[in-house]
């Protein structure tokens, strides 16, 4: 994944209502959800769905299918997996660092 790109997806999921729209189809799956069903999920107003949904498209975030009459969205789990790795790609300065890196709650710290 190039900067911009990671730049794009994270500016893409960095607002509230966006960030909730694309846990929600990670949760969903591949298969997706309609745009109706995620506005009545969020309790979203279709013109304010609409526009997270172009962000987070143009962010490559999600893709989109139409079956008939309806317009589904799904995440773009490649998108997403590269994020990830981007990010994590020089974690440990390359040495094996099970404990932070791996996924999961971080460890809890001991107190003072």
């Amino acid at each position: 994944m190039e900067v911009k790109d990671a730049l794009a997806a994270l500016a893409g999921l960095a607002q509230e209502t966006r960030l909730a729209v694309f846990r929600l189809l990670v949760e969903r799956g591949p298969e997706g959800m309609p745009a109706g069903a995620i506005a009545e999920a969020l309790g979203l107003a279709n013109a304010t769905l609409s526009f997270h949904l172009k962000e987070l498209t143009h962010a490559d975030l999600l893709s989109v299918r139409q079956a008939g009459r309806f317009i589904y969205y799904r995440a773009n789990y490649r998108t997403m997996n590269a994020l990830v790795a981007y990010l994590t790609e020089n974690c440990c300065r390359g040495n094996t660092c099970d404990i932070a890196c791996a996924p999961g709650p971080e460890p809890r710290r001991k107190a003072s």
